[in-house]
């Protein structure tokens, strides 16, 4: 039987300038995401959409949410495969497509995880690891468009 897991988060909209969102222009994009008994994450718009670049806007937190899945299960195969990771750092970027309506969608988030392990004999394998860890991350497969990783290995020295 398949486990069903809840996750609940609360948002709170913290731009009200005075005005409410009277027009475009009168309200600020600022709100708070929190998590009980977790640090509070503050959150707005790009600033393409009049956002806070200060802020972290919810298309840059779905970039991190698919870089932190694969990480994670990731880090998990490697363990299960007996590969000695060292270091783990990713660079992912998302490429999100506006529509002549005002919407948008992404058409594609790659990762670029750059790898250090300590054996050389598994190199092949810790690169192999990256399509398993596509196939079972949790977020990637929630997405209606293509994750691709340019992974790169490295043996510690």
């Amino acid at each position: 039987m398949a486990k069903t897991h809840l996750y609940q988060t609360q948002l709170k909209w913290t731009g009200n300038t005075g005005e409410g969102t009277a027009n475009y222009r009168s309200y600020e994009r600022s709100h708070i995401i929190s998590v009980s008994g977790k640090p509070d994450i503050p959150g707005s718009s790009d600033p393409s959409f009049r956002g806070d670049k200060s802020r972290y806007n919810p298309e840059e937190m779905l970039v991190s949410s698919l870089s932190s899945c694969h990480m994670l299960w990731y880090l998990h195969l490697c363990s299960e495969a007996g590969i000695i990771v060292e270091s783990y750092e990713d660079e992912a970027e998302g490429v999100m497509q506006e529509t002549a309506d005002g919407g948008g969608h992404f058409s594609e988030v790659t990762l670029k995880p750059v790898v250090t392990i300590s054996d050389s004999s598994m190199i092949n394998t810790a690169n192999k690891l990256h399509e398993q860890a596509n196939k079972l991350c949790f977020i990637a497969n929630s997405c209606n468009f293509p994750v691709k990783h340019s992974a790169k290995c490295l043996v510690s020295e």
